[in-house]
């Protein structure tokens, strides 16, 4: 059965920096593009960042370009999230999840795998 598991989400200050990680198992993932996605209470699940298959494109939400990297690393079926200046606003449940679709990577409909999440909290 497949499975992804999201880790290092916590409690940071505004400004810190975290690292996100989510490893796959029970199927292979490294063919498929991987996404993060974050959901915050009383909000929509929204696109956070996605990459491709090889790792050689990536897309970011405008509310994290050039603070958030996503990479993967298929060696070790996982996919990395490292959020720097984090911002209150940020605060959430982190989600990564695999698309087999080429297009519409924003869109959470596009997903057909994901994770439990792991959330990050950020104090002002």
């Amino acid at each position: 059965q497949a499975q992804l598991v999201e880790s290092g989400g916590g409690l940071v200050q505004a400004g810190d920096s975290l690292r996100l990680s989510c490893a796959a198992s029970g199927r292979t993932f490294s063919s498929y593009a991987m996404g993060w996605f974050r959901q915050a209470p009383g909000k929509e699940r929204e696109f956070v960042a996605a990459i491709t298959w090889s790792g050689g494109m990536t897309y970011y939400a405008d509310s994290v370009k050039g603070r958030f990297t996503i990479s993967r690393d298929s060696a070790k079926n996982s996919v990395y999230l490292q959020m720097n200046s984090l911002k209150p606003e940020d605060a959430a449940i982190y989600y990564c999840a695999r698309t087999n679709r080429r297009a519409g990577w924003g869109l959470r409909q596009s997903y057909d795998y994901w994770g439990q999440g792991t959330q990050v909290t950020v104090s002002s």
